[in-house]
């Protein structure tokens, strides 16, 4: 296997652990913004997410980094043709971000509306912009033999577009609220056991659109071995949900997205870019990637780097594991400065 294949398995793994991890942070963030009632339940919904969110978005700047370095062909076509909806994820992020650090800073309902406004509206935004990137990557976009965008600024909203935004947005609610079951307790806990039974057979069918939508286009033996391991874990989640078993019913959509991406990526493979205007304009693993000496230093120093950060982010979800509720969070109290004017 060459270098090259390697770091398209390595970054179909990073966005892979991306979309797992920062997906419930994502649908938390909804959640909290549709289905929480009170100021409490949007508290112990926040601290659900509270000590992982920021590590879990190191895996987007990760798989973003590995693309750069590994095929910067790959990585320049992406932003000239997506440069738009990029940008529009990266302000959802931000405020997002900024949102959840700023909102315990004030007090009074329109402080705390206006930051809930921000979570919500900030996960739906880049949860539907890396959806819709994504399902255009694994599908096709208009460029031609140089890599760059052919049409307008809008050429990318397509409906294939609006499936792959939904596909995310829809799995991120779900998984959202597996999260919020297994992870806090009482009316939180039980509301969003409901939410996954009630959700997840119309919820997830753009997802499950994108994935036959590639299938069909492009998929052999292994990827369609995938789309059955996924939909074997889905259907087992569902009942676990249906019988409350929190732990297993995560394990079985988790499962169902970590299929159903290895499914895409494998159906596509070599294609990393296919081209809607020609065929022969695709990139591919062998003419986007960068040259072997730039991959084999990339190799040598992700071996070394990446089994410490996954052991620090798994220690770090094994020290916050209990549940959340009512009873652990304290009240609204004003902040005494450690210094008086």
């Amino acid at each position: 296997m060459d270098l090259s294949t390697v770091w398209f398995i390595a970054i179909a793994v990073l966005w892979i652990a991306f979309l797992l991890l920062e997906g419930f942070d994502f649908g938390v963030g909804m959640h909290l913004l549709v289905r929480a009632r009170t100021e409490e339940e949007r508290r112990v919904m926040l601290n659900t997410i509270g000590p992982v969110w920021d590590g879990n978005e190191v895996w987007l700047l990760t798989a973003g980094a590995a693309t750069f370095a590994a095929f910067p062909l790959w990585y320049a076509s992406l932003f000239s043709v997506l440069y738009i909806p990029l940008t529009l994820v990266l302000l959802g992020l931000i405020f997002r971000a900024v949102a959840i650090e700023y909102r315990g800073k004030g007090k009074g309902r329109r402080w705390t509306r206006a930051w809930d406004l921000s979570i919500g509206l900030g996960s739906f935004l880049a949860a539907f912009g890396l959806g819709a990137g994504l399902a255009l990557t694994t599908t096709g976009l208009p460029i031609d033999a140089n890599g760059d965008r052919v049409g307008g600024p809008f050429v990318w909203l397509t409906p294939v577009a609006v499936l792959g935004g939904l596909a995310l947005v829809g799995f991120a609610f779900v998984h959202g609220a597996n999260f919020l079951a297994l992870k806090s307790d009482g009316v939180v806990r039980e509301r969003a056991g409901r939410d996954v039974v009630r959700f997840a057979p119309f919820a997830l069918l753009p997802l499950v659109g994108w994935v036959l939508l590639v299938q069909v286009q492009s998929g052999d033996v292994a990827s369609w071995v995938l789309v059955v391991v996924a939909v074997a874990a889905v259907v087992l989640g569902y009942i676990a949900a249906l019988r409350k078993l929190e732990g297993r019913a995560f394990l079985g959509f988790a499962t169902f997205l970590i299929a159903g991406a290895a499914s895409i990526f494998a159906a596509v493979y070599p294609v990393v870019l296919p081209s809607t205007v020609d065929p022969a304009f695709d990139l591919t693993v062998q003419n986007a990637a960068s040259g072997d000496y730039t991959l084999g230093v990339m190799t040598v120093i992700t071996a070394i780097a990446l089994p410490v950060v996954i052991g620090y982010q798994v220690w770090s979800y094994w020290v916050f594991r209990r549940r959340i509720s009512a009873a652990h969070i304290p009240p609204v109290h004003d902040v005494v400065p450690a210094v008086r004017p």
